[in-house]
């Protein structure tokens, strides 16, 4: 159990997503000099928020990425942090250094599914637990 699950003070936990998203008007926009540099952009992102990209790729009109979020941390707020920070990133190295938002960029929404155990293997473990435990009973 230690080593598939992380810490926090209080719990355990294994939140892992599955996140896709597009630059605005799904333009080619992930090219060159920005797709080398997009993926370290991501991940100290990532870092700041106390999260971890396990796996991503970059596809020239979109972005997937496997991302662990801690619990403390809703999804759609990491999303929009990295989506957002990324975005002024993209913007410095596209030369415009002052007073840029960032806010033309990404399009405005996000594809999210969790990824974890499959349903019959989860009510598999709770129906083992009862045995473990010597409890009988369901509810």
């Amino acid at each position: 159990m230690s080593e598939l699950y992380q810490s926090l003070s209080h719990s355990k936990w294994d939140c892992k997503y599955h996140v896709v998203f597009v630059p605005k008007r799904r333009r080619k926009a992930i090219f060159g000099q920005t797709r080398r540099h997009l993926g370290q952009i991501f991940h100290g992102l990532a870092r700041q928020k106390e999260c971890q990209i396990l796996e991503g790729h970059l596809m020239p009109d979109h972005v997937h990425r496997c991302i662990a979020i801690p619990p403390k941390h809703p999804v759609a707020s990491v999303i929009g942090f990295l989506k957002g920070k990324s975005a002024i990133a993209i913007a410095r190295l596209c030369g415009k250094e002052r007073n840029f938002s960032g806010e033309h960029f990404w399009a405005r929404g996000y594809a999210v599914s969790t990824v974890g155990f499959e349903l019959e293997q989860v009510r598999q473990y709770i129906r083992e637990q009862e045995s473990a435990d010597g409890n009988s009973g369901q509810f």
